[in-house]
């Protein structure tokens, strides 16, 4: 049995232990120990091995806490889960990355180490795929580099676009002039406009032309200087709508491509662009390829749990038809 010793500030006790300790007992479990809190100090006690996580992920908590951070279910299971990593140390450290702030005045960081892989190529390649599944930050990360850029002045205009298709439903005919017809495709993207910008700093800066948001359609036979460019949901582009879109690229801009291959909506099982385009481009020098995963989900813990039964179920049918394309392959020799 080994008794570990940590200190946190009293004032940032609530926050690292949670609701009724809610926090604790996350940890408690997932490392089978014992956490008593005698003022400011902690007592880890258990296992060598176990109790030196724990205070691990506890000293690590109370350094997001002291930066302002809300220690909720989620961090706390990030860090529980990459304890065993050997880049654990370097969490500590992603919170410094602040991109911007929302209108409300709640910082926008990276929560997870993929999220700053992803962020730190933005910043340093002239095209990027942020490829993942969702509730990992692809888009709104985006965004809010987008943003960024735009008001240090590194780039004149914002352009945002996503392929026009449905996700797996018929809108059917929607009423109104061309822009309201794909509003509804476009919504997501206007409601992270609206937390980090303000509706009347995004009004003023559309009515300008200096943010536009368009179906990809209207990008055709453009050539986009000077701009900051978001194509989301990038998995239902096809492989001669993502070739159209990448070569509009033009001098002093920057785009990012984002979107989930497990969620692709084109009809008759049509090769997904976004796929292709990864494939094709992965060893150009100024192209950057980010892969996020479960680990990197950011919304409801659960949502993370819904990826994972997906993944194994996926798996597993996979298996199933392998195993069922090799006894039909055998029976066909056999029957030569």
């Amino acid at each position: 049995m080994q008794q570990e010793k940590l200190q946190i500030n009293n004032e940032l006790i609530s926050n690292v232990f949670g609701s009724f300790d809610e926090n604790i007992k996350k940890i408690e479990k997932a490392f089978s120990v014992k956490i008593i809190n005698r003022g400011d100090n902690i007592l880890i006690s258990g296992e060598k091995d176990s109790a030196a996580k724990a205070s691990k992920v506890l000293s690590a908590l109370s350094s997001a806490a002291s930066k302002g951070e809300e220690i909720n279910a989620q961090k706390i299971n990030y860090y529980i889960d990459e304890i065993e990593d050997e880049s654990f140390e370097k969490i500590e450290k992603i919170s410094d990355d602040i991109i911007c702030m929302t209108i409300s005045g709640k910082t926008i960081k990276p929560k997870t180490l993929g999220q700053k892989t992803y962020t730190d190529m933005i910043k340093n390649k002239t095209i990027v795929f942020g490829i993942g599944p969702a509730g990992t930050g692809k888009t709104y990360l985006a965004m809010a580099m987008a943003i960024t850029a735009f008001k240090r002045n590194e780039v004149h205009r914002i352009i945002l676009t996503r392929p026009a298709i449905e996700a797996g439903e018929s809108l059917g005919f929607l009423p109104g002039d061309m822009q309201q017809k794909v509003d509804p495709y476009l919504r997501p993207l206007y409601d992270a406009l609206y937390e980090i910008m303000g509706s009347d700093a995004f009004i003023k800066n559309m009515e300008k032309g200096a943010i536009e948001v368009a179906p990809l359609a209207y990008m055709r036979g453009r050539t986009l200087d000077n701009a900051f460019i978001v194509l989301d949901e990038a998995q239902n582009t096809t492989p001669e709508q993502m070739k159209m879109f990448l070569t509009r690229i033009g001098f002093g801009s920057k785009a990012v491509i984002t979107g989930d291959i497990t969620q692709i909506d084109l009809p008759g099982g049509k090769r997904s662009g976004l796929i292709e385009a990864s494939e094709i481009l992965r060893s150009i020098e100024d192209i950057g390829i980010c892969t996020l995963t479960n680990k990197d989900v950011v919304r409801h813990p659960l949502v993370q749990k819904i990826i994972n039964a997906y993944e194994k179920y996926e798996q597993k049918n996979s298996a199933k038809l392998k195993e069922k394309q090799k006894r039909l392959s055998r029976s066909k020799r056999y029957r030569r």
